[in-house]
């Protein structure tokens, strides 16, 4: 079965993004998605992108990518939750059935 690639990113790829992992993670299952996740410092994510179906992070986008970027803020703040997950579901949903 394809896995989706998801790069999770924030400022030093250590604390922020750990918590929206476990989210995803939790996410992926509960919808039956099979992802390989990889935690990363938002400043890898353009040397990344090409090995990556997915970007979501935690802090400010420094430029644009080839693939999806979503912002996972809503993780850590509790706010926009919903929606945020709905989109990762949606892309992750369309990556899939290419």
């Amino acid at each position: 079965m394809k896995k989706i690639r998801v790069l999770i990113a924030c400022g030093a790829g250590i604390a922020t993004s750990t918590i929206v992992v476990k989210k995803v993670e939790e996410l992926f299952a509960a919808n039956g998605i099979p992802a390989e996740i990889i935690q990363i410092k938002i400043s890898e994510a353009a040397n990344k992108q090409a090995e990556a179906d997915m970007l979501i992070s935690t802090t400010m986008f420094p430029t644009e990518y080839s693939i999806p970027a979503i912002k996972g803020m809503a993780f850590l703040t509790g706010i926009g939750v919903d929606k945020a997950e709905a989109e990762i579901v949606s892309v992750a949903k369309d990556i899939l059935n290419k």
